[in-house]
């Protein structure tokens, strides 16, 4: 069998999972669930959000180890993972094979979207645990088994996920990588490869200290550098930015309107790429940024889940947006280049020669830290199975795969990757969903005790004591209507 015939399976695979009767109306109407059930909470407490988040802002936060990292530095391994290849590469093709209207549908799973990642934050954060050496750990796993009891699928889940970004995900990124350099600097994909995966399996060794420390000083800067960047190239073409957004909102109910039939997309293909690269981008729902939020340290388990909102906005609505209008302002969307070229393309006829290098070097910051990202959630999730017993085979395993992912042809990795991210969803939407009672009392609880000065129930270690041991049990006493009046009634 070729490679074609086993991307063209995959992509038929990938047409059913990512269809307009599977993961699309699932995930949009798990966001739009949450968004009514939390009552807008990205809306009217995003002005709270934003000042948690950069209230106390730092580059060399607190040391993380044993008891976890900061809220800053788990937003930060967060963002790591959500700024990749997907707000260079994947908005991209996604603007190739769905017009520029496919765009508009990322802003709107992005938006409902911050609902969900809510909740998912939330929930790792009050089902977060111990590993057996100790540290604090969580993620959809342990919310999968010891909220809902269901240990096989928490064990599915954490095999989807080890395959998904420890394997096939962390080879797109390399595979971006290579393939910018290449274009920009003629640098053969081998020794790409080679040097990526020496300073990965660098920050590998160092374990959660070393994560921490470098995705709170790396992800600020290379965020800052590529926008800025950015909107120059829009303030150079500051006329065209108007028809920017026109072709978008056009493209997302007219694809073939807004480019003149350059692209030639139908709505559909317009919301499945959109929605599909959008949560490649900003992962909300797919279960992999709650691995970051379970292992902060805050006094509420809502106040990191207002950081996971900042994370998405930073990742979809400033990063992903100054790639896609960069692309429409410079005239670059001719339907013959796609993924990172295009992009390279772009700024090239925005920079001059020197838009290729910048891409290369943004994109190499941006897929460097999402591979960092998401090699400790698939640590995360590998340790959950099979404790520490031969960690370190399975960071030999990632390194050996984003060697791979430097010679693939990038359809194949890209078609992949879209359909384990699809599988991975499954699992923890239907967790999420069945734990949404837990969503909506932290959210009252957030916002009708903490908030207030009143001892609330939710506390930053609860989960962690004797008192807690039993996590199901802190399920049933949180929705329990007699342990709420009873602790009112103490309270007052």
């Amino acid at each position: 069998m070729t490679m074609d015939q086993i991307t063209e399976i995959v992509r038929d695979i990938n047409s059913i999972l990512w269809g307009p009767w599977c993961l699309i109306p699932i995930l949009v109407g798990t966001g739009i669930f949450f968004t009514f059930k939390t009552r807008f909470v990205q809306v009217r407490q995003f002005g709270r959000a934003f000042r948690h988040v950069f209230g106390n802002f730092s580059f060399s936060g607190e040391k993380a180890g044993q008891h976890g990292m900061t809220s800053f530095q788990s937003l930060a391994t967060s963002i790591a993972a959500q700024v990749g290849t997907g707000n260079l590469a994947g908005v991209a093709t996604a603007m190739v094979m769905g017009g520029p209207g496919a765009i508009f549908w990322m802003w709107v799973a992005a938006f409902f979207g911050m609902a969900t990642i809510f909740a998912e934050a939330v929930l790792a954060q009050v089902y977060r645990s111990r590993d057996g050496q100790g540290h604090i750990t969580g993620g959809p796993s342990y919310y999968i088994y010891k909220g809902l009891g269901l240990k096989s699928l928490s064990i599915i889940f954490a095999i989807l996920i080890i395959v998904a970004l420890g394997f096939i995900g962390n080879m797109v990124q390399a595979n971006s990588i290579t393939t910018a350099f290449s274009s920009a600097f003629n640098v053969p994909n081998w020794f790409s490869g080679m040097i990526l995966i020496c300073l990965a399996g660098f920050i590998f060794i160092g374990g959660i200290k070393r994560i921490a420390s470098f995705a709170e000083k790396i992800v600020p800067f290379m965020a800052g550098v590529y926008v800025l960047g950015a909107i120059y190239i829009m303030l150079i073409n500051y006329d065209m930015v108007l028809p920017a957004f026109k072709a978008i909102i056009i493209g997302a109910f007219n694809p073939e309107a807004a480019t003149g039939g350059v692209i030639g997309a139908s709505i559909k293909e317009a919301i499945r790429y959109g929605v599909a690269r959008g949560l490649f981008s900003n992962e909300a729902g797919m279960g992999s940024t709650p691995h970051a939020h379970a292992v902060a340290r805050v006094k509420h388990p809502a106040e990191q889940g207002l950081a996971a909102i900042i994370g998405l906005t930073i990742d979809t609505f400033i990063v992903l947006n100054a790639t896609a209008l960069v692309i429409l302002v410079t005239g670059s969307l001719d339907g013959t280049t796609t993924g990172i070229v295009l992009t390279q393309t772009a700024f090239i006829k925005g920079m001059g020669e020197a838009g290729a290098g910048f891409v290369a070097v943004c994109l190499f910051f941006a897929a460097f830290t999402t591979i960092i990202g998401w090699y400790f959630f698939a640590a995360q999730n590998f340790k959950y199975i099979f404790g520490y017993r031969n960690l370190n085979m399975f960071s030999v395993l990632v390194l050996c795969f984003l060697l791979m992912g430097s010679f693939l042809e990038v359809d194949l990795v890209w078609e992949l990757a879209d359909m384990f991210n699809g599988l991975m969803v499954i699992p923890n939407i239907l967790a999420v969903i069945g734990l949404y009672k837990l969503v909506t009392r932290a959210v009252s609880d957030y916002d009708d005790k903490y908030l207030k000065g009143v001892r609330p129930l939710f506390g930053p270690s609860e989960v962690l004591t004797n008192r807690f041991a039993n996590l199901q049990a802190v399920m049933r006493r949180a929705m329990s209507k007699d342990y709420i009046e009873e602790k009112n009634d103490r309270n007052d």
